[in-house]
């Protein structure tokens, strides 16, 4: 496996929520980026980190590889992938993306 993987395993494991996205949560650098940050803000999450994959192009390479999915941003919750913004607006608007969250403590 290589650096790139090994980081990425450890961080969607690592931590409850995980937004790779390009730009940061306070400075999205594009709408799906940004729409993923306010669905994320809506269900209340506390503990969120983000990978900005514009810094690294072999994070941004490799997550596409890690979870075989081709577009950011990409959503990890206790280490599993939920998918991009069109997913997650989904699932917010079902309520199983806030479920999702509170069952991770991510939103406590």
């Amino acid at each position: 496996m290589s650096d790139v993987q090994s980081f990425i395993r450890e961080t969607v494991t690592g931590h409850p929520v995980v937004l790779f996205m390009k730009g940061t949560a306070q400075f999205p650098q594009c709408g799906f980026s940004g729409k993923a940050i306010q669905i994320l803000k809506a269900c209340g999450v506390k503990k969120l980190v983000t990978v900005n994959v514009l810094e690294d192009a072999e994070v941004r390479q490799g997550i596409k590889e890690y979870s075989n999915w081709p577009t950011i941003p990409q959503l990890y919750v206790a280490g599993e992938f939920i998918g991009g913004s069109d997913i997650m607006g989904e699932m917010h608007a079902s309520g199983e993306l806030k479920t999702l969250l509170d069952e991770a403590g991510a939103t406590q």
